[in-house]
């Protein structure tokens, strides 16, 4: 091709020759070896003959080629006859190849020609020009995942590096071969031997270090700790062990195995908590290790796979398919180039960490396969301690695995003395002793013999002494260590507690009865003196504020032996109980009903309740209708207790009412007792009745029932039960000649919707007060359902004018502000016939003032003083004739 093609045609066609080339130059290679040319002494008798008659056999050169002074057959001839003359062309035939396949691209072939080139330079024993060549031919096995070509070229760049006395290198792909399954049991053997002989002929003159990673001589896989949630205290002892897998083949003795630690200690001062550490680590305690990946960094089975597509391409203009094939859509992953990478025969260029907290296990030997090594440790400075860097030293050669992942820490922490004040169940209740759990832990303190607790002693609460009192000791890790008596001496003013000895970071828990004198449940001020009551309420949801319990509060001061500063607790207790009263009327006979709820989650059986007079009165007489000696209280149910008053004066005196209940719990488990703790009092001022209510109604003129659909009269009776009161002197009274009345606001309204009021459902009327006046109001009503109907409310309301200058005084919450009503310019003229509109016309106060019209005001008149005698009465209403639908109403 050289005598017919100029250089630049030759140049041009690399691509296509360079396959020539790199036969010439394996074919080259073989005649050498075959001829013993490569070999170190040079060809024996036997090569020279075959040699003789290599060259017979190659005849007379072409005649094309005679002429020329360097052909392939003079240079074939030349390389055959003296070992010089064959190393030049081979070195010419090879580096030619190698850099025709750099120049295309083609960097795979070029270091594969070099390996064979490399082959070359150790035969004739020149391992420094043989190693690059090794490296780059490892590297390309490496990054392919070929793993007996890896170990066959491990094994030729070992024998490299020995001739040329590179020991770490040496040592490192010794190791990379003592752990290769692809070599034989005594091939495996050998290199370790290796590694041991170095290691005890350095031993008597110890030198630098030799640092290897640690993947080929041993691999981490799991750790555990004890402690299991890698917490212990200042001084405590914790111990790491660690699962080894040794994968040499023979038992290795190590001087010893260490892992440095890195200490920290958090920012901002801030030190980690006993109970920070143990709510917020796991206590598996352990670790395990992801397995050892390939010793290679990419291989043929962790490629992604294909992702193959079709592909289509169609003309523009006739839309007809021109092209058609399969693409790859990630083959950019697929032909990444790998010679960048880093080769793992480089050396490691690990650094052995040298710190000052270091834990370490000497004389272990590393049996082949899994091996335990434990560490132990005593803690000194509290602060976090993370695993860095395990190291194992065989003679001077240190085999090290940076950085352990994942993150394994401990910690170690210095805890103050504290004291911890919990009840037993989940609220308090007053009035009933309960158990309180006392937890002290000593921390950094050891508890002797006379350390006490003393407790400032609180009015309303009541700390209960037993005979024989019992506290129990337990280290931190929650392990009962002994128990104790304790005993407990109380005086007027402080509660005495002796603690027993306990060792420093242990917890001593005892528990003590508490009793908390009841009051009745109030709202009022929070006070911060110690020793003091706090009465507040306790809202649990905002929707279920009818059903939340009072709670008191009582702060006591405990003076702790190992600081001169008190500790303040609060304990909240809950009021079971929340007791309402309420007035009742029937006519002129007054009953006083008394209601209590049990509030909290037990059930009760109250006994001996009782209502008393204690405003001494003589007049007044309560006489008990229902009252039992024991009645079952459930959760969340309520007892009613009622009374009836009987009084000899007129009018009748004020009752000023105390009520007390005891109770004891219905499953008296643990409580057996029978006590009366809540006393309720309340005070009832005005209970007279003024007046009484009546409505009636009638069917239509000559009907003997009401019919729905059909106006029926409805007739309201208000009657005036008693004379001239003071609860009459405001405002609505007015005096006449010959009597005093007063305006009252008369309002017929029906909620239930089942009576449709005709014309005025409202007005204004002046009531003569004097005893049995009566007022009647006509009006009419029309059925809307059949049935037995309630009849509809009367409502009353103390009619009070605009200019009343009363009305600034009064209680704004015994007002009711009408922005509704339209009052008649006439209405102190006529109040009977006055009129009022609609509830549903909105005329504000404001608009009403604009036009000149100050509002009227209406007040409620006080629970009792109206009896309404229509309550709870019913009219049957029968259906129209002509109704094909037919709507019964039954309440």
């Amino acid at each position: 091709m050289e005598g017919c093609c100029d250089r630049a045609q030759i140049d041009s066609n690399v691509a296509h020759t360079v396959g020539l080339w790199s036969y010439a130059t394996e074919k080259l290679k073989s005649l050498g070896y075959l001829c013993g040319l490569v070999s170190e002494k040079g060809p024996n008798s036997e090569d020279l003959n075959r040699i003789v008659d290599l060259l017979a056999g190659l005849g007379a050169e072409r005649p094309e080629t005679a002429n020329t002074a360097q052909s392939p057959y003079k240079k074939l001839k030349e390389a055959l006859s003296s070992v010089e003359a064959f190393e030049k062309h081979y070195l010419d035939l090879s580096h030619a190849t190698i850099e025709m396949y750099t120049s295309i691209g083609r960097i795979r072939s070029a270091k594969f020609v070099g390996k064979d080139l490399a082959e070359f330079y150790m035969r004739k024993k020149s391992p420094q020009k043989a190693e690059t060549y090794l490296q780059g031919a490892l590297k390309n096995y490496l990054a392919e995942g070929w793993a007996l070509p890896i170990t066959h070229t491990r094994k030729q760049l070992a024998e490299c590096q020995k001739l040329l006395g590179q020991v770490e290198n040496y040592l490192q792909t010794s190791s990379l071969l003592a752990s290769d399954p692809h070599l034989t049991a005594e091939e495996r053997k050998h290199f370790c031997q290796e590694i041991l002989d170095f290691a005890r002929r350095q031993a008597d003159s110890p030198g630098h270090k030799i640092v290897l990673p640690m993947h080929s001589f041993a691999h981490l896989r799991d750790l555990h700790f004890t402690p299991s949630n890698a917490v212990v205290h200042v001084g405590g002892a914790l111990s790491v062990e660690i699962t080894v897998c040794s994968q040499m083949p023979v038992p290795v003795p190590v001087e010893q195995i260490a892992v440095s630690i890195h200490f920290s200690v958090e920012k901002n001062n801030y030190r980690k908590t006993a109970e920070w550490l143990t709510k917020h680590k796991t206590s598996h305690g352990g670790v395990n290790f992801p397995a050892e990946t390939m010793p290679f960094p990419t291989s043929q089975n962790s490629l992604p796979a294909l992702e193959l597509h079709e592909m289509f391409e169609r003309s523009p203009s006739d839309n007809s398919l021109n092209t058609t094939g399969i693409i790859c859509k990630n083959v950019h992953m697929l032909l990444r180039r790998q010679e960048s990478s880093a080769s793992l025969e480089a050396p490691s260029g690990v650094a052995l960490e040298d710190g000052a907290h270091v834990l370490r296990c000497s004389s272990v030997t590393l049996e082949p396969g899994a091996n335990t090594v434990t560490f132990r440790t005593q803690a000194k400075e509290p602060g976090t301690y993370t695993l860095r860097q395990l190291c194992a030293s065989v003679g001077p050669v240190w085999f090290v695995l940076p950085p352990i992942y994942p993150l394994v820490q401990y910690d170690v922490y210095s805890q103050e003395p504290q004291l911890r004040v919990e009840p037993l169940a989940d609220s308090l209740l007053a009035g009933i002793p309960q158990k309180v759990k006392f937890t002290v832990t000593t921390g950094h303190y050891t508890v002797k013999n006379g350390d006490s607790l003393q407790l400032s002693n609180v009015e309303a609460m009541l700390i209960l002494c037993h005979t024989e009192n019992r506290a129990v000791i337990y280290s931190n890790a929650r392990e009962k260590a002994s128990d104790a008596s304790l005993w407990v001496q109380s005086s007027d003013k402080v509660t005495s507690i002796g603690l027993p000895a306990a060792p420093a970071y242990h917890l001593i828990e005892f528990e003590l009865e508490v009793l908390s004198l009841p009051s009745a449940p109030v709202t009022g001020g929070e006070s911060s003196v110690l020793g003091m009551t706090e009465p507040h309420r306790k809202h649990k949801n905002t929707q279920e504020t009818g059903h939340c319990m009072a709670t008191t509060d009582h702060k006591v001061s405990i003076d702790c032996p190992w600081s001169i500063y008190s500790t303040v607790i609060a304990l909240t207790f809950s009021v079971p109980f929340r007791t309402t009263h309420t007035l009742l009327s029937a006519g002129t006979r007054k009953y006083v009903q008394v209601s209590v709820q049990n509030l909290s989650e037990l059930d009760f059986q109250l006994s001996d309740s009782n209502l008393a007079d204690i405003g001494d009165s003589t007049d007044l007489q309560l006489i008990p209708l229902n009252t039992r000696s024991q009645q079952p209280l459930r959760s969340k149910q309520s007892v009613f207790f009622v009374w009836e008053l009987k009084w000899a004066g007129v009018p009748p005196p004020p009752l000023r009412g105390q009520f007390s209940v005891g109770f004891s719990p219905a499953s008296a488990k643990q409580l057996s007792i029978s006590l009366k703790p809540y006393t309720y009092d309340f005070q009832v001022e005005n209970f007279f009745t003024l007046y009484n209510v009546k409505a009636e109604i009638r069917p239509p003129l000559g009907a003997e029932l009401c019919r729905t659909g059909s106006l029926c009269s409805l007739e309201v009776a208000i009657t005036r039960l008693s004379d001239l009161l003071e609860v009459d002197r405001d405002d609505a009274l007015t005096q006449s000649d010959e009597y005093f009345s007063t305006k009252l606001l008369y309002e017929v309204v029906d909620n239930s919707s089942n009576w449709a009021v005709c014309g005025k459902s409202s007005g204004v009327i002046a009531m003569p007060v004097a005893a049995q006046a009566t007022h009647r109001v006509h009006m009419e009503v029309m059925p809307l359902f059949a049935g037995y109907l309630p009849l509809p409310d009367v409502r009353l309301f103390k009619y009070l004018p605009h200019h009343s200058a009363h009305s600034t005084q009064l209680d704004a919450d015994s007002w009711i502000e009408n922005d509704s009503l339209s009052v008649d310019k006439h209405v102190d003229d006529q109040p009977d016939s006055s009129s009022i509109k609609s509830r549903g016309s909105v005329h504000s106060v404001t608009s009403s003032e604009h036009k000149g019209l100050p509002m009227p005001r209406l007040q409620a008149l006080l629970p009792g003083q109206v009896f309404n005698s229509s309550t709870g009465a019913q009219i049957l209403v029968i259906p129209s004739r002509d109704d094909h639908v037919l709507e019964v109403s039954v309440t």
